[in-house]
């Protein structure tokens, strides 16, 4: 109660033009008090027109009154900033350039506090206060300030907007239904209100529930990202632990066979300077006799000469030179050679190996939701080089066209002996790998006269090569998958169970792989794509593409 008072007080005996408390307050004729400062400037701005209004009640004097300080007032205004007038209100209730502003005060506007969408007018706290207290007023919309109040009136006819046509998709008055809008599906805007708040509420409940499903999916890859890091760091600790116990084994080995070297270095020295000083002990003494046997032979007395040459010692067994092998600069070099063919295995072992390690960690893909592409150009956004390998193609099949093209013959093609070759089943493999997500297409040329099957695949590359057994034959093992493409049906081979496919058939099937997702599917290929199969499972290798039969154009 207090407070209301208090409120009444501040309205009373404030100008209406500055808001804040009466100073110098003057009264015009029509009874309203204001500043006099305040009131002297309002009427300056009107000195052009001849005629000075009262801002609150719109009378107008002529010519301008002279006005005087109302003192009793003066003096109650006073006494009441005693006894707790407040000021006008600070400087941010006031509309700045970007607020709504009070339609009904004048001067120096309030922010609005609401718009009425029935008065099309905003109000500040104090004007807005009819629409609470006056019966008329309590049914009209309040809303938050706008300054689009305008919008709602129509241009046509300068009425209020309460109608919407269906027909054209806009907001009409009344009169709008009536004339121009005659026969069209109009209703009022507040039920279409209802019926696009419905709408707005289920695409709420859609983009909600997208925003919960991306917010899973952010956790599953801030999982997959520590899962990631961690599996990283471990496989680099364990590799490198692998590395260390490598390298010591190979310094032990080169310890080993250092020592085993040294060590025979060390028998043979001790052969050789054994012998030779047994050859040298041999040559004293061969040198003492020779000594001896030249001074018997120089014995001029004949019966001295026969006497002593019975007591001559009989030579001892010698060594022989031919006994003695000597190999120059050849004791060790087979160790070297040996070390070297060592050398180079283990340079081909750790080749393989980082060629195995590439392509393991080309499969290392963190799976991101990605949508099979539905047409062609989007199919080929992943499009593939495919070439054919002569190393694999059977001798039955001519490659031509850049090795892009492949055709079945009755006589045997002049191709050399080699491992890779499909020996029995008339099969050919792509020289790519196969990876990531990929694209390619295979057209085929059938012949008057020929069965007209050929065979789309895609493979494992370890598959068998050499025989005619099911280990080498597309779609019979584990290691292959197979569409067989007939003139008139088409069937699907995997580790030797046979599923019928229905679909258009095409002179041209494409083939679409996403070897981390696991998903290989084939199209008929016309002005639109047709799944025909589609396969889900776990790729464990890079895959290559095959063909079998037929005849084939790669094309990517």
């Amino acid at each position: 109660m207090a407070q209301q008072e208090n409120q009444l007080d501040r309205e009373r005996f404030c100008c209406s033009i500055c808001l804040d408390p009466l100073k110098d307050p003057v009264t015009t004729g029509c009874g309203h008090s204001y500043c006099l400062s305040c009131i002297n400037t309002h009427w300056d701005n009107e000195d052009e027109r001849g005629s000075y209004s009262c801002p609150q009640c719109r009378q107008t004097f002529t010519p301008r009154p002279v006005l005087v300080k109302n003192t009793m007032l003066a003096d109650l205004v006073e006494e009441l900033k005693k006894t707790g007038l407040q000021a006008a209100p600070a400087d941010h209730c006031y509309a700045g350039p970007e607020d709504v502003a009070c339609d009904f005060c004048t001067g120096r506007k309030l922010k609005a506090l609401k718009s009425c969408l029935v008065c099309l007018a905003s109000f500040c706290e104090k004007h807005l206060q009819p629409h609470f207290q006056s019966p008329p007023f309590k049914k009209h919309k309040l809303v938050e300030p706008s300054e689009k109040l305008q919008e709602n009136i129509c241009s046509c006819h300068n009425e209020v907007m309460k109608m919407f046509c269906r027909t054209d998709q806009q907001c009409i008055c009344y009169l709008c239904s009536v004339d121009e809008h005659k026969d069209h599906d109009t209703v009022s805007a507040a039920a279409e209100r209802t019926e696009r708040q419905r709408e707005l509420g289920l695409r709420r409940q859609t983009i909600q529930q997208g925003v919960q499903d991306r917010e899973k999916d952010v956790k599953l890859l801030q999982q997959e990202e520590e899962t990631v890091n961690g599996s990283a760091d471990k496989a680099v600790k364990d590799s490198e632990k692998i590395f260390t116990e490598l390298i010591r084994l190979l310094k032990k080995r080169s310890s080993d066979v250092k020592q085993q070297i040294r060590s025979k270095q060390q028998t043979e020295v001790s052969r050789v300077r054994e012998l030779q000083k047994r050859l040298e002990q041999e040559i004293t003494e061969l040198k003492r006799k020779h000594h001896e046997l030249k001074q018997l032979s120089d014995t001029e007395d004949h019966n001295q000469f026969l006497h002593n040459y019975p007591s001559l010692s009989p030579l001892s067994e010698s060594t022989h030179s031919s006994s003695i092998r000597i190999r120059p600069l050849r004791y060790f070099e087979d160790v070297t050679a040996a070390v070297s063919q060592v050398r180079g295995r283990l340079q081909d072992i750790l080749s393989e190996t980082e060629t195995e390690i590439l392509q393991i960690m080309s499969q290392v893909d963190v799976l991101l939701l990605q949508p099979e592409p539905k047409t062609r150009a989007d199919f080929l956004k992943y499009s593939q080089e495919i070439t054919l390998d002569p190393n694999t193609a059977n001798k039955h099949l001519l490659l031509s066209q850049g090795n892009r093209k492949v055709t079945v013959m009755r006589e045997e093609q002049s191709y050399s002996d080699h491992p890779d070759r499909f020996t029995v089943w008339p099969q050919v493999l792509s020289r790519e790998s196969l990876t990531g997500r990929c694209y390619w297409e295979v057209g085929m040329e059938v012949e008057v006269g020929m069965i007209g099957i050929v065979s789309v695949a895609v493979t494992y590359k370890n598959i068998s090569r050499a025989g005619n057994s099911d280990e080498c034959r597309f779609g019979y093992n584990d290691k292959s998958w197979l569409l067989q493409c007939h003139v008139n049906s088409y069937k699907f081979h995997y580790n030797r169970i046979m599923t019928p496919v229905s679909g258009p058939l095409s002179s041209r099937v494409g083939v679409y792989l996403d070897h981390s997702a696991g998903v290989l599917s084939f199209y008929s290929v016309s002005d639109t794509m047709t799944l025909l199969h589609r396969v889900q499972t776990t790729f464990t290798q890079p895959l290559y593409a095959g063909v079998c039969g037929g005849c084939f154009c790669g094309a990517s």
